[in-house]
């Protein structure tokens, strides 16, 4: 191998740019109006072209007062440089249909209390600015989330849990508070004179989310220093589940305050203060560690953030 072969090919070829300027000299045959096209001044065009001689050692172009015209040297590096140029417009036209057929599509996994309480709304703002966009919704609880994007069965997910899980990066987009629910029949609901208790909360038979959950992590970590949550009442895979049992007076149970607005309104549910532990807790989006969310994806983070 030569000394020259040694030296890596981008140091030895004229960039694109130079190439394009150097077609539409031969197109105009004046370097002044290749200059307009390209959208540089004339000496920007005359030092780029200088340029471009020194490093492939022939002269390209010869310049009078009558305009500019391609040497013989200069033909034939143009002919080849038309052949580069059609190969980078096909490589762009690649690349492009890449993005749009990424940008036609996005998966979304969600724990159960931001896929039904939070997404609705940003889905429908997503749809106003990207209409031709496929969305599609895995909803579970925030383990099962973790799962599907480090399976790359989903673009972006959202959990309540304590952190970020093993494996991924993410963001705060708000904040959540757990709340201790009953129906206004249960003795917790006629309680007036103090609040619960965290040992009484954790000794008692709550209808629960199941392990896995964001809400179930929350509460754990709460009550771990009051020897941890009594066996479950009823451990239920959904929020809605959980809020169904709660409402018809099956049990207690702790549920996103989103979760219950309207029952707690409506006073089909009666909220339990309880003393001693706080139930706040982060709402974060998360995607594959080092892949930061890109197109329809990255739109949704900052639809989130709004």
């Amino acid at each position: 191998m030569t000394d020259e072969e040694r030296v890596p090919l981008a140091h030895r070829v004229p960039d694109l740019g130079a190439l394009e300027l150097l077609l539409a000299v031969a197109r105009h045959g004046s370097l002044g109006r290749a200059a307009r096209e390209m959208g540089v001044t004339q000496p920007a065009a005359s030092s780029r072209v200088r340029s471009m001689e020194r490093q492939l050692g022939v002269a390209l172009v010869e310049r009078s007062p009558r305009g500019s015209r391609l040497t013989e040297a200069g033909s034939l590096v143009t002919d080849w440089a038309r052949r580069i140029v059609e190969a980078a417009e096909a490589f762009d036209a690649g690349a492009q249909a890449l993005r749009g057929r990424r940008d036609s599509r996005l998966r979304v996994a969600a724990s159960m209390t931001i896929a039904e309480y939070l997404l609705p709304g940003w889905l429908i703002a997503l749809r106003a600015d990207r209409p031709g966009t496929a969305v599609s919704l895995l909803a579970g609880n925030s383990a099962a989330v973790a799962d599907r994007l480090l399976s790359g069965e989903a673009d972006l997910g959202f959990v309540e849990g304590l952190a970020v899980p093993e494996g991924l990066d993410g963001t705060v987009i708000g904040h959540d508070r757990l709340v201790v629910v009953a129906a206004p029949g249960h003795p917790w609901a006629r309680r007036r004179r103090s609040p619960l208790t965290a040992e009484e909360l954790a000794a008692a038979p709550l209808v629960l989310r199941e392990r896995g959950s964001g809400t179930r992590q929350v509460l754990d970590s709460a009550l771990s220093a009051y020897g941890g949550l009594a066996e479950p009442l009823l451990e239920l895979a959904s929020t809605t589940a959980v809020k169904a049992a709660a409402v018809s007076g099956a049990g207690p149970a702790v549920l996103s305050e989103l979760a219950v607005t309207e029952e707690l309104a409506s006073r089909r549910l009666a909220g339990i203060p309880v003393a001693g532990i706080r139930l706040d807790r982060d709402l974060r989006a998360v995607w594959p560690h080092g892949q930061r969310p890109t197109g329809p994806a990255r739109d949704l983070l900052g639809l989130t953030r709004g």
